[in-house]
C-alpha cells in the first residue's frame, strides 16, 4: 500500500530537527546552537529535485543553520519557526495545484502529527515518537539525521519508475 501512494507524489515536505537533523543540540563554547546535517540526505534531496519530485521543509525553530542547508539544497519552500504544520500544507497544496493524496510528509514527533495525518503518505523515520510511528504508512530503516530523509527520496523515486534511472544517470 505505501508503495501504490508513492507513485503519486509529487511533494515531499521534511521536518528538520530528528529528520534531517538527528535532533540532538550542539553548543559552542559561546553557547551558539549548532546543527548536524548528513551528505547522503543532501543529496538525495538533489536527486529528488532532478528527477521531478519537490522537496519542501517545514520546521519548528527557526535557525540560521537550517536556513544555509535549505539555501544551499536549492530548496524554495521553506518555513521556519512554524509549529502547526497542517494549514501550510494545505496552502502549499492549493498553490501548487496538488491533491493532499499528491504529497508526503517525514516526521519524528508530536509537533508532525497534524501533518501526517492530511497527506497521502505520512512517513516516519525509524527513531520517531510511537505515536509518530503509529501514524506513518511507512517508516525508514535509518534514524533521523542519518540518512533518513535519502531513504524515503528512494523509496518514493523507486516507486515511480525512477530510481533506477536516476543511478544509471549518475554512474554512466
Amino acid at each position: 500500500m505505501p508503495t501504490e501512494k508513492a507513485r503519486d507524489i509529487r511533494l515531499l515536505v521534511l521536518d528538520v530537527d530528528g529528520v534531517l537533523t538527528d535532533g540532538g543540540l550542539y553548543y559552542d563554547a559561546d553557547g551558539r546552537i549548532m546543527k548536524r546535517f548528513h551528505v547522503q540526505d543532501g543529496l538525495g534531496i538533489k536527486l529528488a529535485q532532478r528527477m521531478g519530485l519537490e522537496v519542501a521543509v517545514i520546521t519548528g525553530l527557526d535557525h540560521a543553520a537550517v536556513a544555509s542547508r535549505v539555501r544551499e539544497l536549492g530548496i524554495a519552500e521553506y518555513h521556519a519557526g512554524h509549529v502547526e504544520k497542517r494549514s501550510l500544507i494545505m496552502d502549499m497544496a492549493t498553490r501548487k495545484s496538488l491533491e493532499l493524496s499528491q504529497i508526503a510528509y517525514l516526521g519524528d514527533d508530536w509537533v508532525d502529527a497534524t501533518a501526517m495525518r492530511v497527506v497521502g503518505l505520512p512517513m516516519a523515520v525509524s527513531n520517531a515518537q510511537p505515536e509518530i510511528l503509529a501514524l506513518a504508512a511507512w517508516v525508514s530503516s535509518r534514524s533521523g539525521g542519518y540518512g533518513a530523509a535519502r531513504e524515503a527520496i528512494a523509496f518514493i523515486l523507486d516507486a515511480q519508475g525512477k530510481y533506477a534511472e536516476c543511478w544509471r544517470a549518475w554512474s554512466d
